[in-house]
């Protein structure tokens, strides 16, 4: 895994702006798409505002959720607001190739095959993401791949659906569909990840992030984060 060491969030969040604007412009270019999965959280949110002053050929960019809370459209719990807004205001991607998880629907199973399908008829099947976003969390989760939940162990689906954390469900990609993608990219910032940094950089299966793939990876952290 490659790692990277920045000052600060704002550096991190328009290093990895050029990240992805790079990785559309090639994925476009060889195969006439770009598919990536952004995670929830704070983080990606002036990243994909700084993406949008980047050279991106947005016409061919399909931008699908890694996680999900199970809340009411609308919701400010939803990532999908954050996502659609960080987008929709900043930059020409047609709104239409933003892809919402359907996690208002009542059967939440159901819901998630739907998604799966969803992903299967934009990138292949199995699908395969250009890029997957990722954050990490103080007790080492990342998407929603949560400490001592059974879909640590789903390998049969590519997207899942969680116990309860923090107060609500999720819907999540797993495994074996982030560790699929042609490119992994870590953000990670806050002095609030210090104890983590260091078991995710080793591939500790301890913790949820340690088992996502390093081949392909790309880790973006700010100094706080590194605790130096």
């Amino acid at each position: 895994m490659n790692v990277e060491i920045l000052p600060d969030e704002a550096s991190l969040a328009k290093r990895a702006a050029g990240v992805i604007a790079a990785a559309a412009r090639e994925a476009v270019a060889a195969r006439g798409r770009f598919v990536m999965a952004v995670s929830g959280g704070k983080s990606p949110w002036v990243m994909l505002a700084d993406l949008a002053d980047e050279d991106v050929p947005w016409a061919n960019v399909h931008v699908f959720q890694i996680d999900e809370r199970i809340a009411p459209a609308g919701d400010p719990d939803r990532n999908y607001v954050h996502l659609r807004d960080s987008l929709l205001q900043h930059a020409p991607i047609p709104p239409e190739q933003i892809y919402a998880m359907p996690v208002e629907e009542p059967d939440s199973e159901a819901a998630a095959r739907q998604y799966a399908q969803t992903l299967e008829g934009v990138s292949g099947k199995p699908p395969v993401l250009d890029l997957a976003h990722l954050g990490l969390g103080p007790d080492g989760h990342t998407a929603s791949l949560i400490p001592g939940d059974p879909v640590l162990n789903v390998t049969d689906r590519d997207i899942a659906i969680t116990g309860v954390y923090q107060g609500r469900r999720r819907m999540t990609m797993t495994y074996p569909v982030i560790n699929r993608a042609r490119k992994i990219m870590w953000l990670v910032s806050g002095k609030d990840k210090v104890n983590a940094f260091p078991k995710l950089r080793a591939a500790d299966p301890s913790i949820p992030g340690g088992r996502i793939s390093q081949t392909q990876a790309l880790l973006l952290a700010d100094r706080d984060a590194t605790g130096k």
